[in-house]
């Protein structure tokens, strides 16, 4: 395991931060006046893909977060779906949200330093640069105190705050971890911040000799000040029930202009080739290929219309292959969409290890669909659907936005326009359970944005979702209870522990952190935002 520290010390004799680790021979050949660094467009890209691919592979995402959230279920390690994860899964989250937290500044420093920033404003506007590296700052660290609690925390804002302490090794070897308070506080600072700092007429991390500069937006300044715009109106959303606040940013993010389309959705691109594919998709088709992360049975009722109050679910179709469909033509896209739901089965999520065998054929599961599972597909940083959603929420449960926000999650995933219409057609009416449940399909792949609400909200509840100590069903109808493997777990998880090695390399600021828990490290201890 890999700690705080050491992630630093690693970092810093990467490509990334291109300082040496050769004692300083090196440094006799480069011309102070022309220093040799590497162009922050691929620091950037460098650092986003790193982002992503650590978050939502078959990992962090594929063996927690995904099936916790119940948009899928594991058929071989199932103990991680009853909450028994391993203490390695947590550590990735923490080590390479850390690792891209630490490039995202290193482009900061770059623009910032007299010697060399000249050569940096041939990427881009320097301000705009840093305006962008900020709003992925503010998206990781968000991520990070959504995932463990308080942590150590930097900002360019609080960067003579000295309770900041992450990413400087040299003064803060042991970092103190920032309350979750002062930390989302200063996110909703941050993303208003940056946004004022982007210059909507420049261009950001511009393409140069055939490489793209910007694999999110490909350089579209005005693009990400909606992002940052709408990363802090989801923030002070999430946090307005226990921070007043909050509500001022809401207003202000509105003013200066969120999401209006799909066109401004936030997607990690991704290319063809087994090197450039999508995280997930990795998963099941490079390396040691794997087949045994399934759609959740549990979510695909919801879709079939078995659970819930909405009939079928045109994006079943979009999301799941037939049962039994093999991965061949999953690769391909060489398979008919079924409009026989019947054709569609998930698997039954958390069963016991002794009636596994019984429900293992692929011939009766769905796996997801090739709209999932290409190697260019999307890793979603924030949509607009998710903007109407909140809006929604924010104007009272509105009826008008909740349709905006179904429709708009329909369109970018393909469905016929007819089919759309159909559904909605038959909607029942807006109100808290209902929006947050359709927030929640529309959220699909996207589980850390859906746990944050379910953990929120308390939707969708148990009427979709299966709980600990609750009844499950086999495929065959055999009945089975969901028995939680940690103790005391009656929900799902409510954070994740702290790597282990910051008990013995950071214990100071690890005890300070989980006293507030009792000084336990426990995953159903609730975070400071939770009701």
């Amino acid at each position: 395991m890999i700690s705080f520290k050491k992630i630093i010390l690693g970092i810093g004799c990467s490509v990334f931060l291109f300082s040496s680790c050769d004692n300083g021979f090196d440094n006799m050949n480069i011309n102070p006046n022309n220093p040799e660094v590497a162009p922050t467009y691929t620091i950037f890209n460098a650092s986003t893909r790193r982002l992503m691919n650590f978050t939502r592979d078959g990992w962090v995402s594929g063996r927690m977060v995904l099936p916790w959230v119940q948009y899928s279920a594991q058929r071989n390690y199932v103990d991680e779906d009853k909450y028994l994860y391993r203490p390695s899964t947590g550590d990735r989250a923490w080590n390479n949200i850390y690792r891209s937290i630490h490039n995202f500044k290193k482009i900061i420093d770059l623009c910032t330093d007299p010697l060399i920033k000249n050569q940096m404003e041939e990427y881009g506007d320097l301000e705009s640069q840093i305006g962008v590296a900020r709003i992925m700052l503010a998206y990781s660290f968000a991520e990070l105190a959504n995932y463990f609690g308080d942590v150590p925390y930097w900002s360019y804002s609080g960067k003579d705050n000295a309770s900041y302490q992450a990413l400087d090794i040299d003064r803060f070897p042991q970092p103190q971890y920032l309350s979750q308070q002062e930390i989302f506080q200063n996110l909703l600072l941050e993303l208003k911040e940056a946004e004022a700092q982007i210059d909507s007429k420049a261009s950001v991390f511009s393409s140069r000799g055939g490489l793209i500069g910007d694999k999110i937006y490909d350089g579209n300044a005005s693009q990400w000040k909606k992002l940052a715009n709408s990363l802090r109106l989801r923030i002070a959303n999430q946090i307005k029930d226990v921070d007043p606040s909050a509500r001022s940013h809401i207003n202000e993010a509105l003013n200066n202009g969120v999401f209006t389309s799909n066109s401004d959705n936030a997607a990690q691109s991704y290319g063809l080739s087994s090197i450039e594919g999508s995280p997930f998709w990795s998963e099941f088709f490079t390396g040691t290929p794997r087949d045994d992360f399934f759609i959740n049975n549990q979510f695909v009722k919801l879709l079939k219309g078995v659970s819930g109050n909405y009939g079928k679910d045109p994006r079943l179709v979009k999301f799941a292959a037939p049962m039994g469909t093999p991965k061949s033509l999953i690769a391909t896209g060489g398979y008919e969409e079924a409009e026989d739901y019947a054709q569609y089965q998930g698997m039954p999520y958390g069963l016991p290890n002794n009636r596994l065998i019984h429900n293992n054929a692929f011939s009766k599961i769905s796996f997801f669909s090739s709209h999932i599972l290409k190697p260019n597909y999307g890793e979603m940083i924030m949509e607009y659907a998710e903007v109407e959603f909140i809006l929604s929420e924010l104007n009272g449960w509105s009826d008008e936005h909740y349709r905006k926000g179904i429709k708009a999650s329909m369109e970018k995933w393909g469905v016929d326009e007819e089919k759309v219409n159909e559904y909605m057609n038959a909607l029942p009416n807006a109100n808290k359970e209902h929006v947050m449940t359709q927030k929640y399909i529309a959220l699909f792949m996207q589980p850390q944005a859906a746990w944050v609400d379910y953990r929120r909200t308390g939707f969708p509840d148990d009427s979709i979702l299966l709980l600990p100590n609750q009844t499950g069903h086999e495929l065959d109808g055999t009945p089975y209870i969901f028995i939680s493997l940690v103790d005391g777990m009656v929900d799902l998880p409510y954070r994740i522990a702290y790597p282990l090695t910051e008990q013995t390399l950071n214990r100071r600021s690890w005890t300070a952190a989980v006293e507030k828990y009792g000084g336990s490290d426990p995953i159903n201890a609730k975070l400071w935002w939770m009701p």
